[in-house]
């Protein structure tokens, strides 16, 4: 069975739902208090056996300062965590140009051609945390090791699923044991399969530029991803991998992120119970 030793980060798309701030930030790029989503999940997939990442991005959006090696600022703030003030300076990256939004599916297919065998594939505006640790202290999220898990185990493709109360605003899936029989996208209220959602994790194995092919965008549009996880379903099979106990911060858009904010503080031990105080103290006025 071959490794899961590549990494797909997808950080495409213009992000208008957070435009003005994403016209001069890329939403990958925009702190979750003061650590950028991207870093998170470089460091996600670090921890779970990337030896490699791509950055699928956006002709007019600009990464660089991510990239960057910040170590020079280490006698500034000697308390950060190396591997958080420069997330990707151990690892190999490679950047990929998705000259124009068409999708997942499409996103993908920048990057597939410097890549064998399968790999890991993290959303860029989708942080999912199991640790609330902060900057000094930092502990990667585990969410991708499970899946990759997963594949070592069944030796078939995975996505990594939550539990939300409002399913009709993504993707649903339902069930049969670990396999994923159904994806239903944006169901009506009430009519959702379950509260199983896929939240922005996956393992894609080595046929995945094949099957692109096979349902191109010209046929399928943006649902070409759905497309190639229904043939695997309808094959040998796609494995979801619950994430039970993780916290899921979307920056995609402004509330959901305002939110994730305030949560993600009042979960971190170096500033719970200040923003906590505060939080009592302005809501009382």
């Amino acid at each position: 069975m071959a490794a899961v030793q590549d990494a797909l980060l997808v950080a495409g798309g213009i992000g208008s739902r957070m435009l003005p701030a994403s016209a001069a930030i890329a939403k990958e790029a925009l702190p979750l208090v003061d650590i950028p989503a991207l870093s998170h999940l470089a460091r996600e997939a670090v921890a779970a056996g990337a030896k490699r990442i791509h950055i699928i991005t956006s002709p007019r959006k600009d990464l660089s300062g991510l990239l960057k090696d910040n170590s020079w600022l280490e006698n500034k703030r000697a308390d950060i965590d190396k591997e958080i003030l420069s997330p990707f300076l151990d690892i190999e990256v490679h950047v990929h140009v998705q000259e124009t939004p068409r999708g997942f599916g499409d996103a993908l297919s920048c990057a597939l051609h410097a890549i064998e065998g399968p790999f890991m594939v993290l959303l860029g505006d989708n942080i999912l945390l199991d640790s609330f640790s902060s900057s000094t202290n930092y502990t990667p999220s585990n969410a991708s090791r499970l899946l990759v898990e997963a594949f070592e185990r069944t030796n078939l493709p995975c996505v990594g699923l939550a539990s939300v109360s409002d399913p009709e605003n993504y993707g649903v899936v339902s069930m049969e044991g670990e396999l994923v029989k159904e994806i239903v996208e944006k169901p009506q209220a009430g009519t959702a399969p379950s509260n199983l959602v896929l939240c922005g994790r996956y393992i894609f194995t080595s046929d995945t530029s094949q099957l692109l092919e096979k349902y191109n965008f010209e046929e399928y549009g943006e649902l070409q991803s759905i497309a190639i996880q229904q043939h695997w379903m309808q094959t040998n099979g796609l494995v979801g991998v619950e994430l039970k106990g993780y916290q899921w911060y979307d920056s995609g858009a402004p509330l959901p992120w305002l939110k994730s904010q305030i949560d993600y503080a009042l979960r971190r031990e170096d500033m719970s119970q200040e923003i906590r105080d505060w939080l009592n103290d302005r809501l009382q006025r």
